[in-house]
């Protein structure tokens, strides 16, 4: 009888393929934290994922027990398995870092890239946008997107909201003590509680002038870059959904490319009114799980442009699906990324497999080492704007483990090490009686 491995070149037996271990390190730089999942199994194959940024590798290693003896190969059952223990945001991160890994091990089992077992691939060069934090002027910022353009990028994001006016008079308007701590007496702390208290409910209100000045911002922004590369605004601040739609109505002279998680996704109704009353496209879902997570906001045709993290959303198949749903309801999907190469090669090979895809997100163009943390894969990794799809098997990248670490997180100094406390972990997980 014929069986699937007599196709597969090289030592792997995939039918006979089963998980032996889960083990993780942190590694982390500037206040970042990407746990890193390896899993290894009976013929000598592992596989790497990453947890989303500043996740507990804890929310991995408890599955290990539920997945210990499985195939790997076995890719929609097991996902079927676990997914109940992800949720929104970083919650997630765990259930999108093994769906990864268990990935790269399907990949390396049959030979083949990632993106084959999601169907193949719509393109060959995954195009990728330049996140830049705050500056403190429109000058700063234009002169920080233009260098960006000179390496390569053909599309930008700069972040534009009310930190740039913390502390400029007759700018902001807001309850005492909400942004310095007016009420014990400390010294000015600028940005503390504000960001503790979800957008509605702060109560911090753009004046005339702020708007204004944020205006006038972006469109020292334009000046300087030019107006053909599209930009995209993020991190406008917690601000209620009416002085989203003032500053909004402001901006839209600059053709800025989408406005991006002006208030908390799960608004769908605030979305709405958003995508109604402007003329600027609007974006979110970095911290939506599942595909059924956007299903509200498509319904509801809300936005613009969905915005996944693979290491929040699910992983690479799910991820694949939401742009593939999306795509139904007319919509594109760009995909946020905030990770270590390996959750960006893993992103890569999703945006490969789904035709309605823009650009994804790049947050680490200035940190010198982050391309040294794999092998494998041509370097540097983002080259001139674009990665190359890895053709390699599984996730096209060996990990160097020197690189990796030299850069572990402060707090967690373990490198892979044992998790066999995980194993003896016993619960009822069926979802009925």
């Amino acid at each position: 009888m014929t069986r699937p491995e007599d196709f597969i070149h090289g030592s792997s037996r995939p039918s006979e393929l089963r998980i032996t271990d889960i083990r993780a390190a942190t590694v982390g730089w500037n206040g970042w934290r990407f746990p890193i999942v390896r899993i290894d199994t009976n013929q000598g194959l592992s596989g790497y994922g990453e947890v989303r940024d500043g996740a507990s590798k804890s929310f991995a290693l408890m599955l290990k027990n539920r997945l210990l003896g499985e195939n790997p190969c076995n890719l929609d059952k097991l996902f079927r398995k676990i997914k109940q223990f992800g949720h929104h945001g970083r919650q997630g991160g765990g259930v999108c870092g093994v769906e990864m890994a268990l990935m790269d091990l399907a990949g390396k089992a049959y030979g083949v890239p990632a993106y084959a077992l999601c169907g193949g691939k719509f393109r060959d060069y995954v195009r990728v946008y330049c996140d830049t934090p705050n500056e403190p002027t429109g000058e700063a910022m234009g002169h920080r997107l233009k260098e960006r353009m000179e390496r390569g990028f053909t599309m930008l994001k700069m972040d534009v909201g009310i930190d740039a006016l913390f502390g400029v008079k007759d700018t902001l308007g807001y309850p005492g003590g909400l942004l310095n701590h007016e009420q014990d007496g400390t010294a000015p702390e600028h940005r503390l509680n504000v960001y503790e208290i979800g957008h509605p409910f702060t109560h911090v209100r753009l004046t005339e002038n702020g708007i204004n000045q944020l205006a006038e911002y972006v469109g020292k922004v334009r000046d300087i870059v030019g107006w053909q590369v599209p930009i995209a605004a993020d991190h406008f601040g917690h601000i209620g959904v009416d002085d989203c739609l003032r500053l909004g109505a402001a901006l839209e002279p600059f053709n800025l490319a989408w406005l991006e998680d002006l208030v908390p996704w799960q608004y769908t109704e605030q979305w709405v009114q958003l995508e109604r009353g402007l003329r600027t496209p609007v974006c979110t879902g970095e911290d939506i799980y599942l595909k059924e997570g956007f299903l509200p906001l498509l319904q509801a045709h809300a936005v613009n442009v969905v915005h996944p993290d693979m290491a929040t959303s699910g992983g690479i198949l799910e991820t694949k699906r939401i742009g593939d749903l999306a795509q139904e309801y007319g919509v594109s999907m760009a995909m946020h990324m905030a990770g270590t190469p390996i959750s960006t090669l893993a992103s890569v090979h999703c945006a490969a497999a789904t035709e309605n895809f823009i650009a994804l997100e790049h947050h680490f163009s200035d940190i010198p080492f982050w391309g040294d943390l794999v092998d494998g894969v041509a370097k540097p990794i983002i080259q001139n704007g674009y990665i190359p799809v890895p053709e390699a098997p599984g996730l096209g990248f060996e990990p160097n483990l020197d690189a990796l670490r030299a850069h572990l997180a402060p707090e967690d100094q373990g490198f892979f090490e044992e998790t066999s406390p995980w194993e003896r972990e016993r619960s009822w997980d069926r979802l009925w009686s």
